[in-house]
């Protein structure tokens, strides 16, 4: 029997959709609407580099044109509606997900601490009852409340000192939780004191109940994924455990394997929940106006995903020495209805107000009208506004 299909641009409208992005940016964007907004993506990725405004803001703003960094901020640390932990990387959460992190608390234990031992982390278990300690006694701290008479490492990025890695171990393990940040920088509290009781680890953890809402969860959020996509998306279960889900959903009927048309035109068999096809196939067009997205935005996460689906290959270039970069340092994709039609290199001049725009690269199949350039222009004013600059400024030559 033949599989069902799903036409790429159908797929690209349904992955839109689940991502906030097929509908027109507009809403309300503090208190419980932003916190509705996260839990419908999941999460929020964090990110330090703030060449125009950071990754989590921006990935916010371009869904809620009234997004401001305040909000979140008080959606934090004020109401506690969300928690700080790792997805693939360090995020935002909503706070009523935080039950389906005990499993992975209990794996980082393991983990980081055997990692971490390989990495030359010496002398960071030996903090571990210190570091406990002088938060109950004093509250809230940094990284640089403690460990001041402490040896760092050789220097990078991982230049920590052994009570600085002990306060990120008992943090990823579950016993402390980063409260809110300074600058950028975390400050960390018992977890006894900032999680209420009845979302907290208990002395077990139900592994499966978590994989299913895992794996379920990121089905939702995704519209239709591998086993490995699924697996990826929370990077908490594995990819054998992901499978092993699949297989059973499958057998439930509650998934079934359709095909999505890629933009090479080669065909991908992925589970989707029943209905799925049909209800990409009625879903509305995408709004015309073009957006700028975060190099970190939830519907570029997955690289080799947003590739074969939208036809745009991205790889950010903050760790390429400038003189092999193809592009910029930060680069952000742009995005016009269902097509990733280019990637501007921008910077924020604070100092003068001025957004700065160094070039843009048109995708190859994409030409780049006047009218573009006017949805490009409106949409540049609108994120000068966002980040607080008066003008926004073009470099000679930077349609390239």
């Amino acid at each position: 029997m033949a599989l069902q299909r799903l036409d790429n641009q159908s797929a690209r409208r349904l992955f839109l959709d689940r991502h906030a992005l097929l509908e027109q940016p507009a809403g309300p964007a503090k208190g419980a609407d932003l916190l509705a907004l996260i839990q419908r993506l999941g999460f929020v990725q964090l990110d330090s580099i703030n060449t125009v405004a950071r990754a989590h803001d921006v990935i916010l703003y371009s869904r809620r044109p009234g997004y401001r960094a305040k909000h979140l901020k008080q959606l934090y640390e004020r109401d506690r509606g969300l928690f700080e932990h790792w997805t693939h990387d360090a995020a935002m959460i909503p706070m009523v997900f935080y039950p389906h992190w005990h499993l992975r608390f209990q794996r980082d234990t393991g983990l980081l601490r055997k990692r971490w031992r390989n990495w030359r982390r010496d002398g960071f278990e030996a903090q571990f009852e210190t570091v406990l300690n002088h938060v109950r006694d004093h509250g809230p701290v940094s990284s640089s409340d403690l460990g001041k008479d402490e040896k760092k490492s050789s220097g990078g990025w991982w230049d920590w000192h052994p009570s600085k890695t002990a306060l990120e171990y008992l943090w990823r393990s579950g016993a402390l939780t980063v409260v809110g940040r300074e600058g950028f920088q975390k400050r960390y509290d018992l977890t006894e004191r900032v999680i209420e009781e009845h979302l907290r680890p208990s002395t077990s953890c139900d592994a499966t109940a978590t994989i299913n809402w895992l794996c379920s969860a990121a089905m939702d959020r995704l519209g239709f994924a591998t086993s490995g996509e699924l697996a990826s998306f929370w990077d908490t279960a594995s990819p054998a455990e992901a499978k092993v889900w699949c297989a059973e959903q499958l057998r439930q009927g509650e998934l079934e394997e359709i095909e999505i048309l890629q933009a090479d035109g080669k065909l991908r068999k992925v589970f989707a929940r029943p209905g799925t096809v049909e209800a990409g196939a009625e879903l509305g067009p995408a709004p015309g106006r073009m957006r700028v997205l975060s190099p970190f935005d939830p519907a570029l996460r997955d690289r080799k995903r947003a590739e074969r689906l939208f036809g745009f290959h991205y790889r950010i270039e903050v760790f390429t020495p400038a003189p092999k970069r193809r592009y910029g340092y930060y680069v952000f994709p742009l995005l016009e209805g269902t097509r990733l039609v280019g990637r501007i290199d921008m910077k924020a001049d604070r100092d003068a107000g001025v957004l700065r725009v160094t070039a843009v690269w048109p995708e190859r199949d994409v030409k780049w009208s006047l009218p573009r350039t006017k949805r490009l222009e409106a949409e540049l004013d609108r994120v000068a506004r966002f980040t607080g600059l008066s003008k926004v400024s073009f470099a000679d030559g930077w349609l390239r």
